[in-house]
């Protein structure tokens, strides 16, 4: 094992996944030496190895835009060569209206090319990206994550860091460092989403349904795939998955084909379509009842992807716990009560949270003293709309 710190690095972010793109390049634009480790060879996670290719709202279904900054970036970035569908022409182009019955702020895009297009911004702005990279532990010393030993081909590596942002989507980094996490009670459902190409063109097929939060239920839910659920965070359950997802991939398009003959299956996803694992218990938990409350330390706003009106002001203490003074989390890894979290899980969360932490991650490596209205006027100035009462 490689013990030597010449790798030193300002921030190391954990997870390449829209978060973590997030992360690493709001750092990395306040001039800070920032290492990116991701476990695939292609950024974008879930958003893009998985398949899950819908660039969920930016707005609240009312008019009202409320992810700004890079969250907007990153869906601008995601269409620069044209969108696959639910382009939005009423807020891009301007044409139409932004009502109740208008389309959201949202659009389904092409995973490889925006893997590509993250991938080059992240370079062009210093950001040093390791793949096929995981992080398997850490040393601690008065608090603070000193060191982080990843693998890789190379072997086992030990990288010097001086703030650390968790957006593995499932809270690993927090866990190895002993920080309080949480894991999901409720499990994921499988899921089996593919592309397909046929006469028509290139199609993204969903293959069961996201579930709905048990405090959401009515009854009346389309039944799963199958009748088990996933942690998410056990090897052997993981592969498990993989195989069912895969059986149930192939079956789909065996009865699709029975009526098309034309549809090819074209694309899986390479990872397991997980949703959620393991969160952090931060210094605050949001709740999914705090809908349209201010909070002082607000870092940003989110939408609810599932229905039209509620607006989410993010603190900044869910992102962090006083027990570990260096780390910070980012994406679906955000402190949530179990019913918020499917909402915080999403791309437009991930993003506005991953700015937040990467910013802040380049302005200390103590977050629970960091001064909140210095990282604020920094987010401001970036173009980030923090309260829900300065919306226009």
């Amino acid at each position: 094992m490689d013990t030597m710190h010449d790798r030193i690095y300002d921030v190391a972010v954990c997870g390449g996944g829209f978060a973590g793109i997030s992360a690493a390049l709001a750092a990395a634009r306040a001039g800070k030496r920032v290492v990116l480790f991701e476990k695939q060879y292609l950024l974008g996670g879930l958003g893009t190895a998985g398949l899950i290719t819908i660039y969920l709202p930016l707005c609240d279904g009312y008019g009202h835009q409320v992810s700004f900054g890079i969250a907007e970036e990153l869906l601008r970035l995601s269409i620069r060569y044209g969108a696959e569908a639910r382009y939005p022409e009423n807020w891009l182009d301007g044409k139409g209206g932004r009502g109740e019955t208008d389309p959201r702020f949202m659009v389904q895009y092409n995973a490889q090319l925006f893997a590509i297009l993250a991938e080059r911004l992240l370079l062009e702005h210093g950001v040093e990206i390791l793949y096929g990279t995981y992080v398997v532990d850490v040393a601690m010393c008065e608090e603070k994550i000193k060191t982080l030993y990843v693998e890789n081909k190379t072997g086992r590596l030990a990288y010097a860091v001086g703030s650390v942002v968790d957006a593995t989507g499932d809270c690993d980094v927090a866990k190895f460092a002993n920080a309080p996490t949480e894991t999901f009670r409720q499990g994921n459902v499988l899921a089996a989403w593919y592309y397909y190409t046929d006469e028509s063109g290139y199609r993204l097929q969903p293959v069961g349904a996201s579930d709905i939060p048990d405090a959401e239920k009515t009854g009346k839910e389309k039944k799963p795939l199958i009748d088990r659920r996933f942690t998410g965070i056990d090897g052997k359950e993981l592969s498990e998955m993989v195989c069912l997802s895969h059986k149930a991939t192939l079956e789909h398009w065996l009865k699709k084909r029975e009526t098309d003959p034309s549809a090819v299956l074209s694309t899986l996803a390479t990872v397991p379509q997980i949703r959620m694992t393991r969160k952090l218990v931060g210094e605050y938990e949001l709740s999914d009842t705090e809908a349209h409350t201010y909070f002082e330390d607000s870092i940003g706003m989110v939408s609810n992807w599932k229905r039209r009106g509620p607006v989410y002001e993010v603190p900044f203490r869910t992102l962090y716990s006083k027990t570990v003074k260096n780390l910070i989390v980012a994406g679906r890894c955000t402190s949530v009560n179990e019913t918020l979290w499917d909402v915080m899980r999403v791309i437009p969360c991930c993003a506005v949270t991953g700015e937040a932490a990467g910013t802040a991650a380049a302005m200390t490596d103590d977050f629970a003293a960091l001064d909140v209205s210095a990282l604020q006027s920094v987010l401001q100035s970036r173009g980030v709309v923090l309260h829900e009462k300065d919306l226009v």
